[in-house]
Formats: C-alpha cells, structure tokens, sequence
C-alpha cells in the first residue's frame, strides 16, 4: 500500500495510532491495520486520512461496502477531497461516474511528487509525451518547425518546456502545483511561469496571442475537455495550433481508471475539441507511458482553426 497523503487529526495519540497502523500494513498485516484504525476513527470521527486509508485496507482486503462506507466518511470529513475519496467512490462505482477532480487534490499531490516527478514518470513509466507531440506537429506544421509564442498547459516540471524550447521564441508555462512550477523553474527554459487553474489562467489572458497552446499528459486529470477546449482556442492565434495527448480505451465517453486518471474516447476528443471551434489536424493512436511494464493506450491530437483533415493519423480513417 502506498502512503497516503497524511493530514494531521489534531489529536497526537490518534496520530500516533494511524502511524503504528501503516507500520502493521507495510509489514504485510492489513488485517491488523485496519482493526486500528477502526479504533481510531471511533475515538476521532473527524479524522480524513484515517478514514481513507481504512478504506484503502478495506478494499485490499476484499470488503468493498466497507471500503465504500470508508471513502465516504473520508470524503464527508475532507470538504475539499484532500485524498481523492470522491474519485475512488467513482471507480467503485459508487458516486458519480467521472467527477471533476478537485484542485486541492491535485496540488497537494503534485506539490508532495515534484521533487522526484521526472525520475519516476521517464526513468521508471518510460514516459514519451513531449517527443510524440513534437512528432505530430512536424506531421501538420511540417520541418523545420518554428513558433512564437508558447503555452506549455500544466507545465509540470518542465519536461514538454524542455523539448518545445528549441522551436519557439517565447515560452509560458503554467500549472496547478507550486512545487512543480518551482522545479520548471530551476531549469530556466520558460521566460514565464505561472501557479494558477488552467482554465482561470486561460480566461484571464489576452485573446489571440499565442502560436501553440500544447498540454502534454495533463488531461488524464481532467473530465470534460469541452472547457479546456473553448478556453485554449480563446488565446490561440488565427493560425495557432492547440496539441495535446490524453489516455483513451474503445469505451465511450470519459472513464475514471483504476489508476485515478481519465480515458477519454475519440469521440470525447471530437466533441471537446469542436466545442471550441477547433478541426482536427492529426489524432494518431500512441502510447506516452508504460503501467507495470504494459504500454497504456493513448492518443496525440492535433487541432486548430483551419480546414478539418482525415488522414492516415485519424483512427477512424482504417489505416
């Protein structure tokens, strides 16, 4: 079991009681892991991290109500879903079916992995993001490829700035998380990072000034793309491109996975993407990472204000 995000329950002694439950989980005794913190949420009903990791207990151990009953009571004492209890209600199929996942979610998240993000996504997922959204550009742009100005959406920590930086002439980054902005901006490749919402950043920018807004693995925390969508194409220039990637399966519509990131259908994509006034240029199946050492299923898409083209990349086109 991976430790969960630990939010204090103000009480020492229960404190200190979860942290001797993680101890028996990491020893291989869920069972008895999860009788402490059944004590432990009795005495301190308000305690969210002892509630979610119950649930996580619970579930390893075959108890899906109970694990259900858990989140729920995580998710009731954490208004602002520290843990992502409402996300694994979902996946159990017990809340609803692929909620929006809440902000301080995922700042928290990532502010507690930036420091060891890049060694983990591309030493140890074999993560590919920036090099196949460089590919699928030069399929539509053509070489040698050249913009202006660049938004790099939910930047992180700089990885798709690093590959975009020879191409451009001035790069933006934005993301969520602070602590990830502050590992981009130790790499001194953005002359501009911001800590913001994608989509509040997007709206309160300048309309038509940017020659390529890309998102490289950033929507597979993010639902409907219909409002990420209206809002990329407000600041795209007349002739800017909007690339992005996303994680997909032939199932319809937007998917909350087992890994807590979204599967968005082609179908999604086309939807979000027109809802902004977008064509798709290039929507060619790949994968930007491996899970347990099996390539996850992807899409690299392309869109932007011009002419719609089916090509060979279309998945829908055969080839």
């Amino acid at each position: 079991m991976g430790t969960p995000l630990f939010v204090s329950s103000g009480d020492l002694i229960a404190d200190r009681r979860y942290q001797w439950a993680l101890d028996f989980a990491k020893r291989g005794d869920p069972e008895a892991a999860a009788d402490i913190l059944e004590q432990v949420v009795a005495s301190v009903p308000g305690f969210a991290t002892a509630w979610f990791t119950l649930g996580v207990l619970r579930e390893q151990l075959g108890n899906v109500e109970g694990a259900i009953a858990a989140f729920r009571a995580a998710s009731a004492a954490d208004g602002e879903d520290y843990h992502g209890a409402r996300l694994h209600l979902s996946r159990l199929e017990a809340g609803e079916t692929a909620p929006e996942m809440d902000a301080g979610f995922v700042r928290r998240l990532f502010d507690h992995y930036a420091p060891k993000f890049d060694a983990a996504l591309v030493g140890d997922l074999g993560y590919r993001g920036p090099e196949l959204l460089i590919g699928a550009l030069e399929q539509v742009r053509g070489q040698p490829l050249r913009f202006g100005a660049v938004l790099d959406l939910g930047c992180g920590t700089g990885l798709a700035g690093q590959a975009l930086r020879p191409f451009c002439d001035r790069l933006v980054g934005v993301d969520l998380s602070a602590g990830m902005v502050a590992q981009a901006r130790g790499k001194k490749l953005y002359d501009r990072l911001e800590t913001a919402d994608l989509i509040e950043f997007l709206m309160a920018e300048t309309a038509e000034q940017y020659d390529l807004v890309i998102a490289a693995d950033v929507f597979v925390y993010c639902s409907d793309l219909t409002p990420i969508s209206k809002a990329a194409a407000k600041v795209l220039a007349p002739n800017g491109l909007f690339a992005f990637t996303v994680e997909t399966d032939a199932r319809p519509g937007v998917r909350l996975q087992e890994t807590l990131r979204y599967a968005h259908s082609d179908e999604h994509v086309r939807t979000a993407t027109a809802a902004g006034g977008l064509h798709l240029l290039h929507m060619k199946p790949v994968s930007t990472r491996t899970e347990k050492g099996v390539p996850v299923p992807g899409l690299v898409v392309v869109a932007g204000f011009g002419a719609s083209t089916r090509s060979r990349s279309d998945p829908k086109s055969g080839a």
